[in-house]
């Protein structure tokens, strides 16, 4: 037997301005993006922000319906408007904001497994790593790469 590990690395921020430019408006929009949320059951609103190759960002926010399974998640709402729409061209980073009632979590919003799977889907198709931005009011995390929050992707098809 060999025990063998996995490590993480990520990037912490206390603000918004403490992001690069490119990622502070991905963030932004995903916060704006809360707007959009039809959360009338769970009242926690997500918006999510993808941003192509082309430098197009492509909004989402979750949809809730009272047959549960049928709703969304924002991320998945955003990653497959950007693939319908611009099926050439790779997402190379996305921002996940959210929040109760409108109003901006502490901690940072991070994304179901359904969603983790997905990114790691179309990362696999646009041939780089897609980093991962989660928002939180006065905590944001960056993640390089969508394989650091989901070690051992399921792409074995």
């Amino acid at each position: 037997m060999n025990d063998k590990e996995i490590n993480i690395k990520f990037h912490e921020y206390a603000s918004l301005k403490d992001l690069d430019a490119n990622d502070r408006e991905l963030a932004e929009a995903a916060i704006d993006a809360m707007k959009g949320s039809y959360a009338p059951y769970s009242h926690f609103n997500v918006g999510a922000a993808v941003r192509l190759s082309n430098g197009v960002i492509v909004k989402g926010a979750n949809q809730e319906n009272a047959a549960f399974p049928s709703g969304l998640c924002a991320e998945r709402t955003a990653m497959f408007s950007a693939g319908a729409s611009y099926p050439d061209k790779a997402m190379v980073s996305i921002a996940i904001a959210g929040g109760v009632m409108g109003r901006l979590a502490k901690a940072p919003a991070t994304p179901c497994g359904a969603c983790r799977q997905v990114m790691a889907q179309y990362q696999l198709k646009g041939g780089k790593p897609m980093s991962v931005i989660m928002v939180g009011d006065g905590q944001i995390w960056k993640f390089d790469k969508v394989d650091d929050i989901l070690p051992l992707i399921f792409d074995s098809i």
